[in-house]
């Protein structure tokens, strides 16, 4: 497995890295600051939900026609392109926001085409990085799209808080510069990202062609169960979490450190993922990344104290890098490179299908059953959810990298799953 050190000499992973790092920074400020902001304009926790549910329903309705064109189209104009409308629509909720006209309206609308750019942006770049590494480095390429992940989720919350505070039109207008430096460090990178030439069929045959590879593998099928219903409940109880806080009188800046402790978590992860991936068979990982979270969020059920919360996310996260990155780098090793777009957006798609009911089920709990006993019910679910990976043979026998197959037709049991914090 190849080192951090040796991967950043790869100049164009470094340009796809960073320019998404930076980007990703703006996004996690302004996914912060949107339920503070839908709260503050209805003081409701439920429509508070609304632009964040309707940011993670555009990834999902994007992902799979994303799929689809990042396996036809040159990658590199998909990724700018996805950068370009996500530079207007924050421009478009900064100018409103200047002029006093901020709507709950408008961040719905916002929030829906920003997660479409996501949709197009997360299969397409994931594509991308199997062109400019190798598959010796996909587990360490990936590992750092962990971190990147993570640290956004480090700084994103204190940013969002700060520039809050200061403007609240402000955190949408940093999100749209950093929308504007992923578009430079896009254009310049050299590597071939089109696509394999081939035979192509109608949109629709494309696409079930990538979800039909995808489901008749049982991996694939245990994982993207676990995925949905995991991805709904740990996302609801984060949600929970926050609403308990914000109700609390918890200061911005304060729930802004609390999101800081869950990326330190993530970020520690994803700097020992190459090393946890490299000894530990991917499945367990999976299984592990599962059931952690379990013992984590009981406490939570009594308390919801912010340094608590900071502190159970800090360790719930350490080992999700790990079992994101084995599982991914798992599913782009064993795929055909002329499925490579359509398998990503799929394998996403799934995972991501419950997400924008997360924030409303969390909403609709708080609201009805008061805090402690929502995050109650939540723990159970997340119990149940984890006995899906524990009780599939084809979860558990997926071995360590250097054990896995070269071709997707050679692996039955292929697959993977996605925590907004996913099992990604």
């Amino acid at each position: 497995m190849s080192s951090f050190r040796s991967l950043a000499r790869n100049r164009d992973f470094t340009l796809l890295w960073v320019g998404e790092a930076v980007s990703q920074l703006g996004t996690g400020a302004t996914l912060f600051v949107l339920p503070l902001i839908g709260h503050a304009l209805t003081g409701s926790a439920l429509l508070a939900a609304l632009p964040v549910a309707a940011y993670t329903l555009g990834i999902a309705l994007a992902l799979l026609p994303a799929g689809v064109i990042a396996d036809q189209v040159d990658r590199r104009l998909v990724l700018m392109a996805s950068s370009a409308v996500g530079l207007v629509l924050m421009a478009s909720i900064a100018i409103a926001g200047l002029l006093g006209a901020m709507t709950v309206t408008h961040l719905i609308l916002v929030a829906l085409g920003a997660g479409a750019v996501a949709g197009f942006y997360l299969p397409t770049e994931m594509s991308a990085v199997r062109s400019v590494v190798s598959r010796e480095e996909l587990p360490t390429a990936i590992s750092q799209s962990q971190a990147r992940h993570h640290l956004a989720s480090l700084l994103g919350g204190p940013l969002g808080g700060l520039l809050y505070a200061v403007a609240r039109p402000l955190p949408f207008l940093v999100d749209a510069a950093t929308f504007a430096f992923s578009l430079v460090t896009l254009s310049r990178i050299r590597a071939d990202l089109s696509p394999v030439q081939r035979q192509r069929g109608t949109p629709l045959r494309e696409l079930a062609e990538g979800l039909g590879h995808l489901l008749s593998r049982p991996y694939f099928r245990a994982t993207a169960a676990f995925s949905a219903l995991f991805n709904l409940v740990v996302n609801a109880v984060i949600f929970v979490a926050v609403i308990r806080m914000v109700e609390a009188g918890v200061p911005s800046t304060t729930i802004g450190l609390v999101e800081a402790l869950s990326g330190v978590g993530g970020v520690l992860g994803a700097i020992l993922a190459p090393f946890v991936i490299d000894r530990v068979r991917t499945g367990h990982l999976t299984m592990a990344s599962a059931w952690i979270w379990v013992p984590l969020l009981l406490p939570l059920v009594f308390w919801s104290s912010p340094w608590l919360i900071g502190a159970m996310l800090c360790l719930g996260l350490l080992l999700n890098p790990a079992g994101n990155a084995a599982s991914q780098s798992y599913r782009v090793a064993i795929t055909p490179e002329a499925l490579q777009g359509r398998i990503a957006s799929s394998s996403q798609f799934l995972s991501f299908t419950t997400i924008p009911l997360a924030p409303l089920l969390g909403g609709w709990l708080i609201e009805t059953y008061g805090g402690g006993t929502a995050t109650l019910v939540l723990v159970v679910s997340a119990a149940l959810t984890a006995l899906i990976p524990t009780l599939s043979r084809s979860v558990r026998s997926v071995p360590r990298p250097r054990d896995w197959p070269v071709l997707g037709a050679e692996c039955e049991g292929a697959g993977t799953p996605k925590v907004l914090h996913s099992a990604q």
